[in-house]
């Protein structure tokens, strides 16, 4: 018998829905007072709208995959607005409320907790941190913007500072979304390449340069500084954590993180700007970031645009082999610069050995102590000595923490690189989406051991019944299967079992699959469907195999229009 749950409402607290107070205090009230509840706990949230500034926000240190390096920010404190911490049996009851954020906060931080469901509620940031301004003229050096009245700026000296609530910055990555075709893509940065800026009016501005800028009237620049120094919602150490109807409007650093966490459900979510806002921007970086999670993790029924950077990536962490100062233990690393300080190994994980050149699994070995050395580096103890002859670049995978994983129904727009990363060797399924132009990948399998040290091979993934709508260009094919492997083996193969069945891919200059050291592939009943005015003559000029084997491919359609 399910318990009937206490409910509990956050005006009691406190809170002041639909005027310009601080609700921190109110929040952090009830969400004390749902702890001390024994039993399932509802905290119910009038429906309105609610902001949260950084004053009262509570600060602690997290570190998070693939955020800030220590030479970019070396403080790892986070500012959390809502704080939900070893809650369990919870439900966060938003009743289509809006909760605005100020100033550089992560939004949300679930830290040990299980069985908590958030639905039905919407974030935003007042003042977002990637900025906007749509290109109004063109002249010979020079062209003219109207900034978007979300943005707000200073002109220093002759150039263009972005100013928020508590930062501003003058240099980072821009981007360019064009809203004849919905499409986004990453470009050099105008405004570090222009002599001066001048203001014609209030958030009116002219950009002059020393060369002839070729810009359109109408698209939009989108900047930011780059630094992760937040995420917008991070879950860590928790289980069974669903988020139901929940609309992320924008993201600050990177979107949605889940580490070491299991069983995690996004269940028609949208993540784009809010219509009345009139913005394209939602997303900082990633939307939805898995990082060595277990269990399930589910993607279904949503809508992603305007993001600046991959809106699902799910993978695990490879850490390099430093040293063996005794038979049954190996010290191991951290690599990449933006990717360390966490636990990424505990008592009881299973763990394999892998050749950094050929990514393959040479031995197994179980885990039954671990010492923190530092937030670099850590001391594995094992079960059973480790192997003979491990090289100087050699990895280790943690295969107990990687996760199945489940996209599906879901639609990706204005994506300025890849839909959908998947490294997990546990079952996966892509299945009836929509990828309206990915300016990179649709579909990206990778596993490498030497750059983002994103772990590691896929044995079961099924690509099915999507639409693929002119994604890719050039270089990147809708589908890549790319690991980056250098000692490359047709009879030792990377990945496996990878169904691409029953998908539709309207092609535009690009490839419709491109596979490498993959066994077990097959390619089969997609319809491609290839732009008039770049044929292709036949499928083999659809698909390009490197080293693969046991490839099956029949039963495809080519079409011209």
């Amino acid at each position: 018998m399910i318990a009937t749950p206490t409910i509990i409402t956050l005006t009691d607290y406190g809170a002041q829905p639909d005027t310009e107070l601080d609700n921190q205090a109110a929040m952090t009230a009830a969400l004390q007072a749902a702890a001390g509840i024994s039993g399932p706990v509802v905290l119910d949230c009038p429906k309105g709208r609610y902001h949260f500034y950084v004053d009262e926000a509570t600060r602690a240190p997290y570190y998070i995959s693939n955020t800030t390096s220590e030479t970019e920010n070396p403080d790892v404190t986070k500012t959390i607005g809502i704080l939900l911490k070893g809650l369990h049996n919870f439900t966060l009851e938003g009743n289509g409320s809006l909760f605005i954020f100020h100033g550089k906060q992560t939004m949300i931080l679930l830290d040990g907790c299980s069985n908590v469901e958030l639905r039905n509620l919407h974030t935003d940031y007042y003042r977002p941190t990637v900025t906007e301004m749509t290109i109004t003229s063109g002249g010979t050096h020079s062209f003219d913007t109207e900034v978007h009245p979300d943005s707000r700026y200073e002109i220093r000296d002759g150039r263009l500072v972005w100013i928020g609530e508590g930062w501003s910055f003058t240099e980072g990555p821009m981007q360019t979304y064009d809203p004849v075709r919905n499409a986004t893509w990453r470009m050099d940065n105008w405004l570090e390449q222009a002599t001066s800026v001048e203001e014609l009016e209030p958030m009116k501005l002219r950009l002059h340069f020393d060369f002839h800028p070729e810009v359109v009237p109408g698209h939009v620049l989108q900047n930011r500084d780059g630094i992760r120094d937040q995420v917008g919602v991070f879950i860590t150490g928790s289980s069974n954590v669903t988020f139901t109807d929940v609309g992320l409007h924008f993201l600050h650093g990177l979107g949605v993180v889940g580490q070491f966490s299991e069983n995690l459900t996004f269940r028609r979510m949208d993540l784009s700007p809010r219509p009345e806002t009139g913005r394209t921007v939602a997303g900082f970086a990633d939307f939805i970031h898995m990082s060595s999670c277990r269990g399930k993790v589910t993607v279904a029924d949503g809508y992603f645009a305007g993001s600046h950077d991959d809106p699902v990536n799910v993978h695990g962490t490879y850490l390099r082999i430093v040293e063996q100062p005794a038979p049954n233990e190996v010290k191991v690393r951290f690599m990449h610069h933006q990717t360390y300080g966490f636990l990424a190994f505990h008592p009881g994980d299973e763990i394999e050995f892998v050749r950094s050149g050929s990514l393959i699994s040479y031995a197994k070995g179980k885990v039954v102590a671990v010492d923190f050395l530092n937030p670099r580096e850590l001391l594995l103890t094992l079960a059973d000595p480790a192997p003979e002859g491990i090289g100087s670049h050699d990895v280790i995978e943690n295969v107990t923490w990687t996760a199945e994983v489940e996209v599906v129904n879901n639609h990706f727009a204005r994506v300025p690189t890849r839909g959908v990363l998947v490294t997990s060797r546990r079952k996966a399924v892509i299945a009836n989406n929509t990828f309206e132009r990915m300016h990179m990948n649709a579909v990206l399998i990778a596993a490498d051991a030497e750059s983002w040290y994103e772990s590691g091979k896929v044995e079961d993934v099924t690509i099915t019944g999507n639409r693929f709508v002119e994604c890719g260009s050039g270089e990147h094919p809708v589908i890549f299967i790319a690991p980056e492997n250098v000692d490359i083996d047709e009879n030792a193969p990377v990945h496996q079992g990878i169904i691409i069945t029953g998908n539709r891919f309207e092609l535009k200059d690009t490839l419709a699959l491109s596979a490498k050291s993959t066994s077990g592939l097959v390619f089969q009943s997609n319809e491609i469907v290839s732009d008039g005015r770049s044929a292709l003559s036949s499928l083999d000029e659809a698909i390009v195999l490197t080293a693969c084997s046991g490839v099956d491919i029949a039963d495809n359609t080519l079409t011209a229009e």
